[in-house]
């Protein structure tokens, strides 16, 4: 990769936080930004000097008010889009305190991975389903 490549990806920390039944929370991208109305799963930007793990505890308190206790890496996505390249960073969230909601407004669902199939999520969410569903069969 080069470096004007490099520097221009974007790396997003990911929480996998699933209920005792193995539905997934899920929120809905505001129409605004990019890949807007989507449903995605919870996370965002990695800043820089920050760890994956501080990010994502940052990320979750600040979209869904709630405190990770526990996470645990699962995969690691790479996707280019037209207009941007982004490496998502997903975790399995095992333990949090607090009860998740929509802290920025955002709709959030707790969704089943067999279900994921029917609602429109971003393609780089792809494999993270595929490994959701793998594991729940």
């Amino acid at each position: 990769m080069s470096e004007a490549t490099a520097a221009s990806v974007i790396h997003v920390a990911v929480g996998i936080v699933a209920d005792a039944s193995g539905a997934v929370l899920v929120t809905r991208r505001p129409d605004h930004v990019h890949q807007g109305g989507l449903w995605e799963f919870p996370g965002g930007k990695v800043e820089a000097g920050e760890t994956v793990e501080a990010a994502l505890r940052r990320e979750l308190h600040e979209e869904l008010g709630i405190a990770v206790q526990a996470a645990e890496p699962l995969l690691q996505v790479r996707h280019a889009y037209p207009d941007q390249f982004v490496l998502l960073d997903v975790w399995r969230v095992t333990a949090y305190h607090g009860e998740a909601r929509g802290r920025e407004g955002q709709p959030l669902v707790w969704m089943l991975p067999a279900g994921m199939a029917d609602s429109a999520f971003p393609a780089a969410d792809g494999p993270i389903i595929a490994r959701l569903r793998q594991q729940r069969d």
